[in-house]
């Protein structure tokens, strides 16, 4: 399989959901929600692109760096690369059905442990989408992170049993989908966040979050982790990007908590940009739906390396041997 074949066979399979755009930049999709789109005008998801591409980098060729390191502890996982594959169900309704949830959620996990990064699965109205994904997960040793809703508390614990029963590596919640109107949810107290993660022995991820004062909540509650995202601009219309909160917020609980991000990355080049803006790790959504739907595992196996080959180059013309060398420098 090679790149070009691979979108090809998604632009057939998700046609009517995804165009697969030459630049997946939220502009040809704005408002296509269900489906693959910006919630709104886009502006969100236009947002994290733009805010990337606005950033540029220091080239620098004298020293010595010939064989950079991709490699990062991560919630007690060694991975090769700091690429994390994002939690993301509904097929039915936002890619069009070609593949089942069981099956998404097979060429995720397995797509990313094939390719030394690390896959999630997630939640959607119906409970038996977040089951697909742990049952997944749980044929791969626990090698992958369920993602849930903020549901009520007694269906998070039932959530947590099948989790920590399938013996996964952490679990996570999409906060920022409090909003949706499909599901029961909402809006978490920093009292009710207390509660739900004390509620599991897993190592506990917050994913959605925007500002400063919410990463010092989410470190205050005992979060193993945090996720910086606006949900792929999907929940409400003219946020930043999150390359343009990441400094700030990485900065704030910098030491205390490992710092995802996810938002706009496309390239090699973006992950290097995002671990220079201060993340430890960076999430993939939309490029990876199309792999996946282009290829299976597989397809999401060669995405991510050559996501990772393209970040090691980048490190070779920035000077970076190891991930902890990539820094605020790189940039211009």
């Amino acid at each position: 399989m090679n790149y070009k074949t691979m979108r090809q066979t998604a632009r057939e399979k998700i046609k009517g959901f995804c165009r697969v755009c030459p630049e997946c930049n939220g502009k040809a999709c704005a408002g296509e929600v269900p489906g693959m789109g910006g919630a709104g005008t886009g502006a969100s998801f236009k947002n994290n692109v733009e805010a990337l591409a606005g950033y540029r980098i220091n080239l620098r060729t004298l020293h010595g760096v010939k064989k950079p390191s991709t490699q990062l502890k991560l919630f007690g996982q060694e991975l090769k690369t700091p690429i994390i594959g994002a939690p993301i169900t509904g097929n039915n309704f936002n890619m069009g059905g070609a593949l089942s949830e069981e099956e998404w959620a097979e060429a995720m996990i397995q797509g990313c442990l094939s390719s030394g990064a690390l896959g999630s699965t997630g939640d959607a109205p119906d409970p038996a989408m977040y089951k697909a994904g742990v049952e997944v997960i749980a044929k791969a040793q626990g090698q992958g992170i369920p993602f849930m809703k903020p549901r009520e508390l007694a269906e998070l614990k039932d959530y947590f049993s099948q989790a920590e029963e399938a013996g996964v590596i952490a679990v996570g919640m999409d906060v920022d989908a409090a909003g949706l109107v499909t599901i029961p949810v909402s809006p978490k107290t920093k009292e009710e966040m207390k509660e739900i993660i004390d509620s599991t022995s897993l190592p506990f991820i917050i994913k959605g979050i925007m500002t400063v004062d919410e990463a010092e909540i989410a470190v205050e509650v005992g979060a193993a982790g945090i996720v910086v995202s606006n949900h792929g601009g999907r929940m409400l219309d003219h946020t930043p990007g999150t390359a343009e909160v990441l400094p700030e917020i990485a900065a704030a609980v910098a030491g205390r908590i490992p710092v995802i991000v996810d938002g706009g990355v496309r390239t090699g080049i973006d992950v290097l940009k995002m671990l220079a803006l201060g993340a430890d790790a960076v999430m993939i959504g939309r490029p990876l739906i199309i792999a996946g739907y282009g290829g299976g595992a597989e397809g999401i196996a060669l995405a991510v390396r050559r996501m990772t080959n393209e970040l090691k180059q980048a490190m070779i013309l920035t000077g970076c041997q190891r991930l902890d060398d990539i820094s605020i420098d790189v940039l211009f």
